[in-house]
């Protein structure tokens, strides 16, 4: 509810009037204990206080942009939307300049284009000296005439977007406007004026008259006056408008030479996006080529590696049998050497043989086979029924 725009009031450039904030600098306001302790419940007549309170200006500051309380309280005239002479006299309050800025600053966002200039341009005579806080925290010294050139002037003020607003002389040429008028030309024709009432009148001593020293001081010397007077403000207005007019034709001209620089910077992209994709395509022919050659010769890598292996099992397999072969060879011809004569790897250590012990053997059991056993012995009987029972042949 706190935050909620008053439902008497009517939309500003056909939206809501806290909509003329932007939307995360309003959040921020919204969260901020300015508004949350001193915002709270203001109305047009206790707003006063609070811009009276004021000593800077600004928008948003800090890392975490935090709004000042200049901002708060613009935010706050648009949720109550005071009447339009509330705004004029907090203009027009030359005691404190802070609630004069606040009004300057709330008029250029909601007003019409007519009372913008009309209430806005007067401050152009105000140099009193105003703070202003950046972004990063600090202040910086400025002056009120300054700021309202920024309102008018520049697209934002105060982290604020300003609505459009059309040129002067469009306005002036329209007839919605009058032509602007300098605060010191009444001073300067004032000193004009003095300046030729002080001047001596000489005296004709043939005539014993006074004479006029300057034509200031005969019927038709005035009239010659306010003609020249006349024709001198004439041709102001007309060197104004040829002024303005020359800046017209040299604003447009510079927009057409700003035009053509596009075109010619647009025609150079153009030129050097085509040869960088030409290049890239030669690029990727060449690398196309480069990897189709290292294909062939990976390919013939492998070829000859297979060759190489097919060689290498051949010549493996070859010698394989070529070996067995020799193996086979060699069994034959140990096999025919063991038939004929004894092996020389057949003898022992101190050139005995091996086969000595067999023959030993062999001598002592044909010795045994000298002595026969008796028949009649009981175990050789036993042996024999033994021998019988399994079909074998009885013992000699």
């Amino acid at each position: 509810m706190a935050n909620r725009t008053d439902p008497l009031a009517k939309s500003i450039h056909g939206t809501n009037p806290q909509n003329l904030v932007e939307k995360i600098v309003r959040s921020k306001i919204y969260q901020s204990n300015y508004w949350k302790e001193q915002c709270f419940g203001l109305t047009a007549e206790t707003l006063v206080d609070k811009a009276m309170e004021l000593d800077h200006t600004g928008g948003t500051y800090g890392g975490n942009r935090r709004p000042t309380p200049f901002l708060c309280l613009a935010l706050k005239m648009l949720q109550i939307q005071p009447d339009k002479d509330i705004v004029v006299e907090f203009i027009k309050n030359e005691d404190y300049k802070y609630v004069r800025v606040l009004g300057a600053f709330y008029l250029r966002l909601t007003g019409t284009v007519a009372d913008v200039y009309q209430y806005l341009e007067p401050l152009y005579n105000d140099y009193r000296k105003i703070r202003h806080k950046l972004s990063d925290g600090k202040f910086t010294l400025t002056h009120v005439d300054e700021f309202i050139d920024e309102l008018l002037t520049k697209d934002y003020s105060c982290d604020t977007a300003m609505p459009r607003i059309q040129k002067r002389w469009v306005l002036e040429a329209s007839g919605t406007l009058e032509p602007r008028r300098s605060a010191l030309e009444d001073d300067f024709e004032e000193e004009e004026e003095d300046k030729e009432e002080e001047q001596p009148m000489e005296i004709d001593d043939s005539n014993g008259r006074e004479k006029d020293n300057y034509r200031g001081r005969s019927p038709a010397r005035e009239r010659d006056r306010d003609r020249d007077r006349d024709r001198k403000h004439e041709r102001h207005h007309r060197d104004r408008d040829y002024d303005r007019d020359r800046d017209y034709d040299r604003d447009y001209g510079r927009g057409r030479e700003r035009d053509r620089d596009r075109d010619r910077e647009r025609d150079r992209n153009r030129d050097r996006d085509r040869d960088r994709h030409r290049m890239r395509d030669d690029d990727y022919s060449r690398d196309k080529d480069r990897d189709r050659d290292r294909d062939g010769r990976e390919r013939e890598r492998r070829d000859r590696d297979r060759d190489g292996r097919d060689r290498g099992r051949h010549r493996s397999r070859s010698r394989s049998r070529d070996r067995r072969d020799r193996d086979l060879e060699d069994g034959e011809y140990r096999r025919r050497r063991g038939r004929g004569s004894a092996s020389p790897q057949g003898r022992g250590e101190n050139g005995v043989s091996r086969e000595e012990p067999k023959r030993k053997k062999e001598k002592k059991e044909k010795k045994g086979e000298g002595n026969a056993p008796d028949p009649n012995d009981p175990e050789i009987i036993e042996m024999n029924k033994l021998r019988a029972s399994l079909g074998l042949k009885p013992l000699k």
